[in-house]
C-alpha cells in the first residue's frame, strides 16, 4: 500500500498482492467460522462475504483473487496488528484492509457476488 499525497487515501499496488495458494487454503478453511463468530461485531460483514464469493469465483482474474484472498487471510488470521479481542478497536485493521481490498477489486465484485452475500446475511444459505 502506498499513501497518495494529493488525497487522504491509501492506494493498493496490485502487483504486490500476488496470488497465494496458502492464503486461499487459509481462507477456505477458516472464513466461515470466523465470519459466524464475528458477524454481529463488524460493520463490513457483507463486503467481506461478497469479496469471498468473488475470490472463489472461477471467472475472477488471478490478480483479483490474490488481493481478495490476501485481505481475507489477514481477516481470518489469528495474528493481527490490533488483536480482535480489543473492544472498539480490534477489527479496525481488518476493516481497513477489507475496504482497501474491495476498492482495489471493485470492478470484479459483481452483482452475483453481492446477491450471494445478501442471501447468506439473510440466512438463505
Amino acid at each position: 500500500m502506498k499513501k497518495v499525497d494529493d488525497k487522504n487515501t491509501v492506494e493498493l499496488t496490485v502487483n504486490k498482492f500476488k496470488y497465494s495458494k496458502e492464503n486461499e487454503e487459509l481462507v477456505k478453511n477458516s472464513f466461515w467460522t470466523k465470519m459466524k463468530k464475528s458477524a454481529g461485531k463488524i460493520p463490513f460483514t457483507k463486503d467481506a462475504i461478497a469479496m469471498y464469493y468473488c475470490a472463489v469465483d472461477a471467472k475472477t482474474p488471478l490478480w483479483a483473487k490474490g488481493i481478495a484472498f490476501g485481505a481475507l487471510a489477514y481477516f481470518v488470521s489469528p495474528i493481527d496488528v490490533i488483536p480482535d479481542v480489543i473492544i472498539g478497536l480490534g477489527f479496525t485493521d481488518d476493516a481497513a484492509l477489507i475496504a482497501a481490498g474491495i476498492r482495489a477489486i471493485s470492478g470484479q465484485v459483481t452483482d452475483e457476488h453481492r446477491n450471494k452475500s445478501e442471501a447468506f446475511f439473510n440466512g438463505e444459505k
